[in-house]
C-alpha cells in the first residue's frame, strides 16, 4: 500500500548536489534545450561511470482519460513495445539488451515514461529506437487483442486478487467525487473489456508528439553532443496541435461536505483500515509552505522505528500490528494524506481509527518537538545523499517535476522549504486538514480465503 516516497524522487541529491552544480560555478548543470518541434531536452552530466539514462516523459496520464476509456494510457504504454516498420514487435527490448542495457516503461496518474539505461556509447541506439516509435508505431487489431488480455490479467493479479489494493482503489473512487484521480491508472475492468485498438490509436495520435514530451538524459555525456543526437533523431518529427499542461481544463474537486465511509469485503486474513484526508500539493514552490509541513508531518508519524505511529500504536499500546502514514506533495491534482493500519488480534478497526485520530490530536494539542523535527529533516537529507548514486533516480527527479508543471530549477528551493518547516507549521496543517469534512474512511472486511488453481497461461507483465 505504501510506495517509495514520491518527494524523495523529486528532491534527490539536494545536500551534495551543490558540489555538482556549483563547481565550477560558471557551468550550469543540468543543461536545457528546446528543439524547433517543441521537444524539451534536459541533460545532466554525471561522469562517475560510463553509463547513461535516457528517459522520455509524455505529459499525459490517466488524469487525461475520459469516462468509458479509463486505462487507455496504460494500455498504449504496453502497445508501444509492439513495433514499427523499422523495428518489429519485441525487437526494441532485444536490441537494448544486446547492447548491455535495460529498458522499461511506466504509467501514472499524471504522465507516462519510457527509459533505457545503457553504456554511454549506445545512447544513439536508445534515441533511434525511442524516436522511431514516437511517430511510427504500428497499432494492429491482432496485437491489441493479445495485449488487452495481458492488461486485464495484470489488473486481476495486482488489484482484483489483492485485498488491500482493491480497498485502496475503492477508497479513491469514493474520496474523489468528480476529479479523474477517482479512476485507477490501470482502468476499470469494464472499460478494458470494451476497449478497441481505435481507442489506443486515438490516444497515441492525441498525446504522443514531441511538443508534449520531455527528454531527460543523465550520465557520462557532453550536453552539446547530446543535443546534436536529439536533433538528428527527434528533430524531424512534426509537432501537433494539443493543449499544454497549463491550457488544459482545470479539474478541481468540489468541496467535501462530510465524512465518507466505505466497507469492502474481500478474501483476506486480517482487516485493514485506510483514512484519507484531502490535502494540497505544491503549486508555487517559492510561496507554498503547507505541502512541506505535511511532508514533515508524515515523517514524524511514520518512516522510522521511533516514529509516532509505530512507537505508540504498535509497540506501546499494541492496538495495531502495523500503522503508517503516506503523503505525496506533488501532482497535477490535489493529494491525500493517508493513515493506515491493521488492528492487533482482539482489537477492532474502530479502536484503531480512534487511536489514529488521537495521534493527530496529540500533534495539534501537544505539538511536535525540535528533536522530532531535526530527525525527520536529517532523514530527508540522508535519503537524497544515498540516491545520488542512482542516475536513474536523478533522471526521474527531473522528469517528474517537469511533467507535473514544476521545474528542476525548484530542487534547491524544495530542500530549503523542508528545512525551514517549524513545529507550529506542522501543528497548523494538522489542525486545518485533518477534519471529517476532508476524510474518507475505508475498511477491509476480511472474507474466507479461497484456494485458487493457477491459470493455465500466465501473462507477461512489464512492470
Amino acid at each position: 500500500m505504501k510506495p517509495v516516497h514520491p518527494i524523495i524522487f523529486l528532491i534527490v541529491p539536494l545536500l551534495v548536489m551543490s558540489s555538482y552544480w556549483t563547481a565550477p560555478a560558471a557551468v550550469a548543470n543540468p543543461h536545457e534545450f528546446t528543439l524547433e518541434n517543441g521537444l524539451r531536452l534536459i541533460v545532466k552530466e554525471d561522469h562517475r561511470s560510463p553509463v547513461v539514462v535516457s528517459l522520455l516523459m509524455y505529459r499525459a496520464g490517466s488524469i487525461d482519460e475520459s469516462n468509458g476509456a479509463t486505462g487507455v494510457a496504460h494500455v498504449l504504454e504496453h502497445m508501444m513495445f509492439k513495433g514499427t516498420e523499422k523495428v518489429p514487435g519485441g525487437e526494441f527490448s532485444k536490441r537494448i539488451a544486446a547492447a548491455g542495457g535495460r529498458d522499461n516503461a511506466f504509467t501514472s496518474r499524471d504522465y507516462t515514461g519510457y527509459f533505457q539505461q545503457l553504456h554511454k556509447d549506445h545512447l544513439s541506439l536508445a534515441m533511434e529506437l525511442e524516436s522511431d516509435r514516437m511517430h511510427n508505431l504500428l497499432l494492429t487489431e491482432e496485437e491489441f487483442s493479445k495485449e488487452i488480455n495481458v492488461v486485464m490479467e495484470e489488473r486481476r493479479l495486482r488489484t482484483d486478487d489483492q485485498a488491500r489494493s482493491l480497498l485502496f482503489e475503492k477508497k479513491m473512487a469514493v474520496a474523489y467525487q468528480s476529479h479523474p484521480y477517482k479512476h485507477p491508472v490501470i482502468g476499470w475492468m469494464n472499460d478494458l473489456e470494451n476497449m478497441t485498438v481505435d481507442d489506443a490509436r486515438k490516444w497515441y495520435d492525441q498525446w504522443y508528439a514531441p511538443n508534449n514530451a520531455i527528454l531527460v538524459i543523465v550520465g557520462d555525456v557532453e550536453p552539446d553532443k547530446v543535443k546534436t543526437l536529439a536533433q538528428n533523431y527527434y528533430g524531424n518529427i512534426p509537432s501537433r496541435s494539443l493543449p499544454t499542461i497549463n491550457e488544459r481544463k482545470p479539474q478541481i474537486e468540489p468541496p467535501q461536505l462530510g465524512i465518507k465511509r466505505i466497507t469492502v469485503k474481500a478474501p483476506a486474513e486480517l482487516p485493514y483500515l485506510i483514512m484519507g484526508y484531502h490535502t494540497p500539493v505544491i503549486r508555487d514552490t517559492a510561496q507554498d509552505w503547507e505541502p512541506f509541513a505535511l511532508e514533515i508531518l508524515e515523517g514524524i508519524l511514520d518512516g522510522h522505528a521511533s516514529a509516532r505511529l509505530n512507537k505508540s500504536l504498535v509497540r506501546d499500546l499494541r492496538i495495531a500490528n502495523s500503522a503508517g502514514a503516506s503523503y505525496d506533495a506533488t501532482g497535477r491534482g490535489e493529494s491525500m494524506f493517508l493513515l493506515s493500519g491493521t488492528p492487533s488480534p482482539g482489537k477492532t478497526v474502530e479502536e484503531l481509527e480512534q487511536a489514529l485520530r488521537t495521534e493527530i490530536k496529540n500533534v495539534i494539542e501537544k505539538n511536535v518537538t525540535e528533536e522530532e523535527l531535526n530527525r525527520v529533516k536529517a532523514q530527508v537529507i540522508a535519503s537524497q545523499v544515498y540516491q545520488l548514486d542512482s542516475i536513474f533516480a536523478q533522471a526521474m527527479q527531473i522528469g517528474r517535476l517537469e511533467s507535473i508543471g514544476l521545474s528542476y530549477q525548484d530542487i534547491d528551493v524544495i530542500l530549503e522549504k523542508l528545512q525551514a518547516v517549524t513545529a507550529e507549521q506542522v501543528r497548523t496543517v494538522a489542525e486545518k486538514y485533518f477534519n471529517d469534512d476532508r476524510l474518507t474512511v475505508a475498511v477491509l472486511d476480511p472474507q474466507p480465503l479461497e484456494q485458487k488453481e493457477p491459470t493455465k497461461e500466465s501473462a507477461v507483465l512489464r512492470h
